[in-house]
């Protein structure tokens, strides 16, 4: 089980850091990015400083989730694989703290799982989903001084 959590845990943080740095890629490169089915230039209207504006928001939060990325996999290749205990709590205080940041834009922003801008949040809970399976496959070692 030592090996399937940590492999679990692996793809999970290799698969967020791929998607941010998408995110990225559209933020500075694209114009892929569409807020309520209109892409940023048309929501700009010819206001370069809007369209700025959101595109660097965007840009900042695949900054950060490409941060949080990169230390989930370099704890679960060097601590949590050799079974220091602090990786397995330090990988479920980080995971939760994406997950409720993430999921607070419900109530704060009155938007559901399933309306626009929702997409996000579905992702996150199969996010949180996974690295619980992933951090419960392992936990026995962690238990038992191993």
């Amino acid at each position: 089980m030592k090996t399937v959590s940590w492999i679990i845990l692996l793809v999970v943080a290799a698969l967020t850091l791929l998607t941010s740095l998408e995110s990225a890629n559209i933020a500075y490169r694209t114009d892929r990015e569409r807020v309520a089915g209109v892409t940023l230039t048309e929501l700009a209207a010819g206001k370069p400083d809007v369209e700025a504006s959101l595109r660097a928001r965007r840009g900042t939060a695949a900054s950060f989730a490409a941060g949080f990325a990169t230390l989930f996999l370099a704890i679960v290749l060097w601590p949590y694989r050799r079974g220091d205990r602090w990786a397995w709590w330090a990988i479920l205080a980080g995971t939760l703290v994406v997950a409720v940041m993430v999921l607070l834009r419900i109530p704060a922003l009155g938007i559901g799982l399933r309306s626009p801008g929702g997409g996000t949040s579905t992702e996150v809970l199969l996010l949180l989903g996974v690295v619980a399976i992933g951090l419960a496959l392992g936990a026995g070692r962690f238990r038992s001084g191993n």
